[in-house]
C-alpha cells in the first residue's frame, strides 16, 4: 500500500507542477493587446477571465504544495524531537 500512496503523490506533484508552469507561462503566450488571440479561450472573451481560468489553478496548486511541504516538515521535526 505504501507504493500506491507514493504513486498518487507523484501524480499529484506532476499535475501540480504542470498547473504552476501553465500559470507562469500563460501571460507570455497570449497577446494581451489583441483580444482576438484569447477571445475563444476558456474564460474568454475577457482577458481577466482567461487569466483567471489559466492561472488560478496554478496558484492553488502552489499553495497546496507549500502547505503539504510545511506540514510534512513539521511532522518530521516532531518525530525527530520525540
Amino acid at each position: 500500500m505504501v507504493w500506491m500512496r507514493r504513486v498518487v503523490w507523484l501524480i499529484a506533484l506532476l499535475a501540480g507542477a504542470f498547473l504552476i508552469f501553465r500559470a507562469i507561462v500563460e501571460p507570455f503566450v497570449i497577446d494581451t493587446d489583441d483580444p482576438a488571440t484569447y477571445r475563444n479561450d476558456w474564460g474568454g472573451p475577457s482577458l481577466v477571465g482567461v487569466l483567471a481560468v489559466h492561472m488560478v489553478p496554478g496558484l492553488l496548486a502552489a499553495a497546496l504544495m507549500i502547505a503539504a511541504f510545511v506540514r510534512h516538515r513539521r511532522a518530521r521535526q516532531r518525530r525527530r524531537d520525540a
